[in-house]
């Protein structure tokens, strides 16, 4: 594994020669050793295509490649760190919840509207989490980002998770999931936009889920 937590807000990637990480443009906070840091305008393993469907949907995030040979500090605004093991499997992440993953990993791009179909566009919209997000594939480590820290819930057939979708972050696994409305609407007049919905998520997998409503 590349990434070590310093404490919950700090991590510490090791950089060897022939591999590479790619972080958040600005997020490298020291390093020791022979280390160089580039622009990637393609944004890792994604591609082009990957690259013009952040465009379209105004959701780019500037990453740069790490190279060399030595350690480097990673943090962002102080928020909540998390690292997650990949196993082969695919992560699915907000774009501006990624601090740092290993290179190795494949990144890709989800229209929401494929999980959930129209609801999962509204669930963009209405959230402000974006029509599109990131996917990451293969075997690795991902350092993640959060306000108030993370806790991971299971998903089974059997025990579906419901969660505020201003508190999701992530999930992993053969997971579906459903926008509706929490309350009614006599209760909206009011609240916030996202105490008015409720992200249902089943099927096997993790959702991940962040102890506050604040984006990033």
């Amino acid at each position: 594994m590349p990434f070590r937590l310093l404490n919950s807000r700090m991590v510490e990637a090791q950089v060897v020669p022939g591999q590479r990480l790619f972080s958040q443009r600005g997020a490298m906070l020291a390093y020791k050793g022979d280390v160089s840091f580039t622009p990637s305008i393609t944004g890792g393993q994604g591609g082009v295509m990957s690259m013009i469907g952040r465009r379209i949907a105004n959701e780019a995030t500037p990453l740069m490649t790490v190279e060399g040979s030595g350690t480097v500090m990673f943090g962002h605004g102080g928020h909540h760190v998390h690292v997650i093991e990949m196993t082969g499997d695919t992560l699915y992440v907000e774009a501006d919840r990624l601090l740092a993953f290993d290179g190795s990993l494949q990144q890709g791009t989800m229209f929401m509207g494929s999980q959930g179909g129209v609801m999962g566009m509204v669930r963009g919209q209405v959230t402000g989490q974006g029509l599109f997000t990131t996917t990451l594939k293969g075997h690795g480590a991902v350092a993640v980002m959060a306000h108030g820290g993370f806790i991971e819930l299971p998903i089974t057939p059997q025990r579906p998770v419901t969660v505020d979708p201003q508190a999701y972050v992530a999930h992993r696994g053969e997971v579906r999931n459903k926008l509706s409305a929490a309350i009614g609407w006599r209760e909206v007049v009011g609240r916030g936009s996202g105490e008015a919905f409720r992200l249902e998520l089943s099927g096997n997998g993790t959702v991940y889920v962040q102890a506050s409503e604040e984006k990033l």
